[in-house]
């Protein structure tokens, strides 16, 4: 029931990132099946890619981006043909086995299955990659309908692959270069006009299943039909969000993306300021990731940012702010010191034990990292305010130092990407959804323009003497105030403002929101009507953790939706779906020993979600990202999920001291076993064990694929692989059960193992002790739960009834709420957002 955590957001835009909310989409089911509702696009581009869907995939080339392409592909249940050269330093006998023909591609399946953040949603989605060799297994792409080219940036080598390919791959096969360097005329050299029709560049970002970004770039001569199928597939299938950019270097995101970064750098080096102080200006304050600048270059790899910046320097020779590109000697100094970042164990930044250093640009040396600073502190107050918008207009406001590098790097950056309109985007849009989607800015350069105020940002960039493209000059001429409007977005080829075209399915809450009031409200949480019948219940509190209000709002939700709705959802907004109940309430509680407080509290938690079970409507939850503890508990009283595919869940009550308070022993014990049938005479002991297991280890769910594995959620819930879309699919879920004659369930009552049950748990604990992985207070704990989940000692004698679990959970928590040690961990905690081993 309770949990608190301090999950650290560190978007990225070129390389690995961890885990975030930005990825996935409408369910899908598996490689045959899609959402069958007509996009945001129109009927035409849905009926030309579904009259031929992609079903099979090869993947070409195994390295990192090649691997992780085929590994979401999978994810999204479509089949994978993975292949790579063949080892050149085989022995001769070696020569003549197969698997060590194929040791690049089965050597890059294996990476995939032990790595950090996991490329697969679960182990077993593996299966569906079959890895082979170019030598061997090429041919074998004639079966596949989307080739995907992944291979060494190399040109000859590329256009050698293509020529085979022309000649293996079936009629219409979409062939595709996942390149951001090469570009496509001087790729299609030598090709036939069929080839030159279904081939274009289909370019992830790093690492592909996190990423929600996927650039299209089609050819002059890429047919209608391969463009629309191409949408469909990252969309629908593998829930990326489109982006068709031109053909030039580095196409939208890594072009404005890398400029940001580097205007940033050369600014820092003129004006003297810290690295920790850049990344304070261009992190929070700025709309941009917490990882800002110098963080998000040691996690993407100093070698691969300076690959990129490096071929924007080469290439964009006619590029009027081409020097922003030019590598600093101190960074290429890292590279050549092999300082890559996080994979060296250090780049731009370091840790040596406790201790964090920075790399001082002044001295080329390491030096302890920059903890105060009137710089640091002012921006400390910027990222305190919440609404972005407001923020960012604040951090161009500001009249110190602050607010004058902040408009500098603004100012370079808004009008660069301006000037770009016509080279790598005819539009606005695109440019905005690529740094969202591809570098997780919070709003794109023309969204903070508007924050900013399209006027004033423009007249101060005239008064600094800023460039401005003509197509700026016109709007400002023609009395535009901003770039987004009323629905509208500014067209710079007309010259005016052009309906913004949306997916209907990416509605969010407050555009979903009936009438002018909620239908019920409280300070904690509100009930809103979503129209048609169904009753969106949201959460208030912070990181939506659960409290009194939020407790007496389940109850009254459920109430009003049996009488006045068909249907309730459940659909929080912010950063996490629900982090478990407020710790600081209970520690409280339990250290004035007020014990029929804390006894009252959980028995209403408790019965709340039974409330959700036992309603006569339908209940759906909506989680993503965090959802722990209480969090998952909530989902459990529903009667369906439909979870974003990035959602991580799990019952972590035993990191402070407790075990589930919130029905949560009861219904993961109750939802593993309700696949029995009824009369079954059969030994619970194993199911009872693995639960037990979940609880105890604290096992989290690292997606929700793997939540279902885990048990925590049912295997016919639903996947959203893209959250845009998560509100829209839960919503249908709900409807969908309530017209399907939805009915609540009976409870059922169980036998458990009782006390010899219980004695072969405290075995299994005991054991831990004896080897040093558990502590005597984790043995107190698991003892407590394994007296639950047997039923207590009598569990053998008879079908066990909810309350009666319901009574030994309560009594278990309230019992360890008085442990000094429990009490050690919930302080420790608060104190320092990670768990005690006491």
């Amino acid at each position: 029931m309770f949990s608190v955590t301090n999950f650290d957001e560190t978007p990225s835009d070129l390389g690995p990132r961890q885990h975030s909310s930005a990825t996935g989409t409408g369910t899908t089911g598996g490689a045959f099946g899609v959402v069958m509702t007509r996009r945001g696009t129109g009927p035409g581009v849905w009926s030309a890619a579904m009259s031929k869907p992609i079903r099979r995939v090869a993947v070409l080339g195994a390295g990192v981006m090649g691997s992780g392409i085929a590994a979401h592909c999978a994810n999204a249940g479509i089949p994978v043909l993975l292949l790579d050269i063949v080892p050149p330093k085989l022995s001769e006998q070696e020569k003549q086995s197969k698997a060590a023909r194929d040791g690049f591609a089965a050597g890059a399946l294996q990476k995939l299955l032990k790595a950090k953040p996991a490329a697969f949603f679960h182990p077993r989605n593996a299966v569906l990659v079959t890895t082979g060799n170019f030598d061997d297994d090429l041919d074998k792409v004639k079966d596949c309908d989307l080739i995907v080219e992944a291979i060494i940036e190399r040109l000859d080598i590329k256009r050698a692959l293509f020529e085979k390919l022309e000649k293996l791959a079936a009629p219409g096969t979409i062939i595709a270069s996942n390149t951001s360097g090469l570009r496509i005329s001087d790729m299609l050299v030598g090709r036939s006009d069929e080839f030159r029709a279904n081939f274009m560049v289909t370019h992830f970002f790093n690492p592909p299943r996190y990423m929600k970004l996927l650039e299209l770039v089609a050819g002059p001569d890429t047919s209608a039909e391969a463009k629309a199928r191409a949408e469909v597939w990252g969309k629908e299938l593998l829930g990326k969000g489109i982006v068709w950019a031109k053909d030039t270097p580095n196409f939208i995101a890594n072009r404005i993306g890398t400029h940001a970064m580097m205007a940033g750098v050369h600014l820092m080096l003129e004006k003297g300021l810290a690295p920790e102080e850049l990344d304070a200006i261009t992190g929070l304050p700025m709309g941009h990731p917490k990882s800002a600048i110098f963080r998000t270059g040691d996690m993407v790899g100093l070698d691969t940012l300076g690959h990129v910046v490096a071929n924007c320097y080469a290439t964009l020779t006619s590029d009027e702010d081409r020097e922003v590109f030019a590598t600093p000697a101190y960074v290429k100094q890292l590279i050549e010191r092999g300082a890559l970042g996080d994979k060296t164990k250090g780049g731009f930044y370091k840790r040596q034990g406790k201790d964090s250093f920075t790399f001082d640009p002044t001295t080329g040396d390491y030096r302890p990292a920059l903890k105060e600073s009137a710089i640091l502190g002012t921006c400390k107050n910027l990222s305190r305010i919440e609404d972005t918008r407001a923020r960012v207009a604040a951090l161009v406001a500001d009249t110190g130092q602050v607010g004058e590098i902040a408009w500098k790097i603004l100012a370079r950056g808004l009008s660069y990407s301006a000037r770009r309109i016509g080279e790598i985007s005819d539009g606005v849009k695109a440019i905005d959804d690529g740094m969202r989607w591809g570098y997780n800015w919070e709003l794109g350069p023309f969204e903070t323009w508007d924050a900013i105020g399209f006027v004033a940002g423009y007249d101060r960039m005239k008064a600094d003497g800023v460039a401005l493209p003509e197509w700026i000059e016109k709007m400002h001429a023609a009395g535009a105030t901003a770039f987004y409007k009323d629905g509208q977005v500014w067209d710079p080829a007309s010259g005016k403002y052009a309906p913004l075209a949306t997916d209907p399915r990416e509605i969010t809450l407050p555009a979903m929101r009936k009438g002018g009031a909620a239908v019920l409200a409280n300070a904690s949480a509100e009930a809103w009507d979503l129209g048609d019948g169904v009753l969106g219940l949201t959460f208030k509190t912070k990181a939506n953790s659960i409290d009194d209000g939020v407790i007496q709002m389940l109850h009254d939700a459920a109430a009003r939706a049996e009488r006045d709705f068909r249907a309730m959802v459940i659909y929080n907004q912010g950063d996490f779906f629900c982090v478990g109940a407020k710790l600081d309430e209970v520690l409280k509680a339990a250290h004035q020993q007020k014990w029929d407080q804390l006894r009252t509290m959980i028995h209403a938690y408790q019965y709340a979600t039974q409330r959700l079970k036992y309603a006569s409507v339908p209940v759906v939850a909506a989680p993503y990202n965090m959802t722990l503890g209480g969090g998952l508990e909530l989902c459990f009283g529903c009667d369906a999920v439909q979870a974003a595919a990035e959602t991580y869940s799990g019952l972590v009550e035993v990191g402070v001291g407790l075990i589930p308070g919130g029905a949560g022993t009861l219904n993961l014990l109750w939802r593993s076993l309700e696949g029995i049938p009824e009369g079954a005479e059969i030994d619970t002991s194993a199911i009872v064990n693995q639960v037990f297991k979940n609880i105890a280890l604290a096992k989290v769910a690292e997606s929700a694929e793997q939540a279902k594995a885990l048990g925590y959620f049912r295997q016919s819930d639903g996947v959203s692989f893209d959250r845009a879309r998560q509100l829209h699919e839960a919503k249908r879920r709900a409807i969908g059960l309530a017209e399907a004659g939805y009915h609540p369930p009976v409870p059922r009552a169980h036998k458990l193992p009782g006390e010899n049950g219980i004695a072969t748990l405290k075995m299994m604990i005991n054991t831990l002790v004896a080897g040093g992985y558990a502590s005597e207070h984790d043995a107190k704990i698991s003892g407590k739960l394994s007296v639950v989940l047997c039923g207590g000692t009598s569990g053998h004698t008879h079908a066990v009834t909810e309350d009666e679990i319901l009574d030994l959970e309560r009594e278990a928590f309230l019992s360890l709420c008085g442990e000094p040690k429990s009490l050690e961990r919930m302080q420790f905690m608060l104190m320092n957002q990670k768990p005690l081993r006491n």
